[in-house]
C-alpha cells in the first residue's frame, strides 16, 4: 500500500518529466535538457549572457529554451540574426511586457518598452526629430564641455595630492550629471534623486518572476514588489517636482533649454496630442532618457579605461593621436573628435568586446516561420549581442582587444552587417546613439590628453580584473582605481 501511495504522489511529476523529455526530442530547435516547471531557468546563473553564449557553442546559433513557462528563442550569431531579421524585422519588433518594466514605463508608454504599433512609431519618430536630433544634441555641447572640465579639475586635484582615483565612481557621477542637466536642466534639485536612480537601475536589472507568473506571490513575500513600489513612488514624486518647476518657468522661456521643456511643449501642441496627451506619456519618455541614458555611458567608459590599462600598446597609440591633434590647447574640444580615427576604433572595439547591453529582449507580433518551423505570436526572443560580438566565424581571435580589426572595415554600429550590435538591431535599435557617442569620445579624449595613467603600485596589468556585474548595463564589478599623472602639456 505504501509504495503505491508514493507512486501516486510522484505520478504527476513523472508524467511531466516524460512529456518534457519527449518534447525535447521533437523540438524544432536544439535545446539544453530542462527541468519540469522551471525549464532552463536555473541554468542562466548570475551572468545569463555568458551562460547563453556557452550553450550556443554546444547547441547552435538558434536555440529554443524553456525559461519557466516561457518558450524563448535565443539568437547567438550574426548569420542567424541576419537570417531572422532580414525578412522578419517587423514581426520581431515587439517587447515583452514585464512587471517591473510596465510599472516604471507608466504602463508601457516609454519608447524602449512600449508595444510595437502606432503609438510606438509616433513616439519614436517625434523623439528622434525633437529630442535626439543632431541639432538638439549639439545644443547641449556646453553641458558636455563643462562637466568634462569639472571631471578633469577633480582629477588634477587628486594628482596634486598623489591620490588614486576611483574611475568607476567618477565616470558614473559624470554620466549622471550630464544626463540630469540635459533632461531636467540646471537648478532642479531633489533630495536623494541619485539614490532613487541607482535603486531603479538595480531593480530593473534584476530577474523578476515574469517567467513563472503563477509564482507572482513570491514578489510580495520577499518584499521585492514593496521595494519596487516604494522606489516608483519616489521616482514619480521627483518627476512631479521637475514638471511643476518647468511649468512654473515656461512663461519666461521662448526656447526649450532641456528635454523636459521640449516634452511639455509637445504635450501642449495639438499636433502631438495622440502621442503626448497625458503627463504619464511625458513621464514615460522621461524615463527613457533618464534611466537608460546614465548606465551605459559610464559602464562603457569604465570598460574602455580598463582595457587600455590591460593593453599599454593601444593606450599609447590612442594617447599619442589625441595629443598630436589637440597640440598645446590644454584640452580636447568636440570639433577635434572627427579627426581622432584611432580613438573611435578603441570605442568600437570596447563596445564589441564589452557589449554594454548584452541581452536584447524581443517578442513576436505574429506567427512567423524560421528555418521551416513556426513561431507563434508573443513568442519570447533574446538577441545575445555579446555572443554575436564574439562569434568566431565573424571575428578573428574575438577575445583579443585589438582596435585595428576595424581599420578599412565598413562594420559600424548602424550597418546592416549584423555582426556589431551594441545598440540593438532593426526598428527597435537604440535611438540614443547620436547622444551617447559624443559623450564617450569627448570624455575619453580628455582623459588621455590630460593624464598619463598608471595602476596602483601593488598591481600589474595581469592582475586587473574584468569581473562583471549585471544591471541595466554590464558594469565592472570591482571599482577601477587608477593613479593619474598630469601631462606636462596641460596647464595647472
Amino acid at each position: 500500500m505504501f509504495p503505491f501511495f508514493i507512486l501516486l504522489l510522484f505520478f504527476p511529476f513523472i508524467f511531466l518529466l516524460a512529456n518534457l523529455q519527449k518534447s525535447q526530442r521533437n523540438h524544432p530547435f536544439p535545446c539544453p535538457r530542462k527541468l519540469p516547471i522551471i525549464g532552463n531557468l536555473h541554468q542562466l546563473g548570475a551572468h545569463p549572457h555568458h551562460s547563453l553564449h556557452k550553450f550556443s557553442l554546444e547547441y547552435g546559433p538558434l536555440m529554443l529554451l524553456q525559461l519557466g513557462s516561457v518558450p524563448t528563442l535565443v539568437i547567438s550569431t550574426a548569420d542567424a540574426l541576419r537570417e531572422v531579421f532580414k525578412s522578419n524585422d517587423v514581426t520581431f519588433s515587439n517587447r515583452p511586457s514585464l512587471y517591473a518594466v510596465k510599472r516604471y514605463s507608466y504602463g508601457l508608454l516609454s519608447i524602449s518598452f512600449s508595444p510595437y504599433g502606432e503609438y510606438w512609431r509616433h513616439a519614436r519618430k517625434v523623439s528622434i526629430s525633437e529630442l535626439l536630433s543632431g541639432k538638439r544634441v549639439q545644443s547641449f555641447h556646453e553641458i558636455r564641455k563643462e562637466e568634462v572640465a569639472n571631471l578633469i579639475s577633480d582629477i588634477k586635484k587628486a594628482c596634486s595630492l598623489s591620490n588614486p582615483v576611483n574611475m568607476s565612481m567618477e565616470l558614473q557621477a559624470l554620466s549622471n550629471k550630464i544626463i540630469t542637466r540635459v533632461t531636467f536642466g540646471d537648478g532642479i534639485v531633489a533630495r536623494g534623486y541619485g539614490q532613487i536612480l541607482e535603486e531603479t537601475q538595480r531593480i530593473l536589472g534584476g530577474l523578476w518572476v515574469d517567467y513563472l507568473p503563477w509564482l507572482s506571490w513570491i514578489d510580495a513575500l520577499t518584499g521585492l514588489r514593496k521595494r519596487l513600489e516604494k522606489n516608483f513612488t519616489e521616482l514619480d514624486e521627483f518627476y512631479n517636482h521637475v514638471i511643476k518647476e518647468h511649468m512654473r518657468g515656461d512663461a519666461q522661456k521662448h526656447e526649450p533649454s532641456d528635454l523636459v521643456h521640449v516634452l511639455l511643449q509637445l504635450h501642449k501642441d495639438p499636433v502631438y496630442g495622440m502621442t503626448f496627451n497625458s503627463m504619464n506619456h511625458v513621464k514615460g519618455i522621461i524615463t527613457d532618457m533618464f534611466i537608460n541614458g546614465t548606465d551605459t555611458s559610464s559602464a562603457t567608459l569604465t570598460w574602455i579605461m580598463t582595457e587600455l590599462m590591460r593593453n599599454p600598446r593601444v593606450m599609447a597609440k590612442a594617447r599619442d593621436e589625441v595629443r598630436k591633434k589637440a597640440g598645446n590647447k590644454g584640452k580636447v574640444e568636440e570639433d577635434d573628435l572627427q579627426d581622432l580615427t584611432y580613438l573611435k576604433l578603441v570605442v568600437k572595439e570596447t563596445m564589441r568586446l564589452r557589449t554594454p547591453v548584452p541581452l536584447v529582449p524581443r517578442e513576436t507580433t505574429e506567427t512567423c516561420v524560421i528555418q521551416g518551423h513556426e513561431l507563434p505570436p508573443k513568442s519570447r526572443v533574446i538577441i545575445n549581442a555579446r555572443a554575436i560580438c564574439l562569434d568566431q566565424n565573424t571575428w578573428e581571435n574575438p577575445e583579443e582587444f585589438r582596435p585595428e580589426r576595424f581599420v578599412d572595415s565598413n562594420v559600424d554600429f548602424i550597418s546592416q552587417d549584423f555582426s556589431l550590435v551594441p545598440f540593438g538591431v532593426g526598428r527597435r535599435s537604440c535611438p540614443g546613439i547620436n547622444f551617447a557617442l559624443p559623450v564617450v569620445e569627448l570624455v575619453l579624449a580628455n582623459l588621455l590628453y590630460c593624464f598619463d595613467w598608471e595602476l596602483p603600485a601593488d598591481m600589474t596589468k595581469e592582475e586587473l580584473d574584468v569581473e562583471e556585474e549585471l544591471g541595466l548595463a554590464v558594469h565592472k564589478k570591482n571599482p577601477l582605481v587608477l593613479m593619474p599623472r598630469l601631462f606636462q602639456g596641460v596647464a595647472d
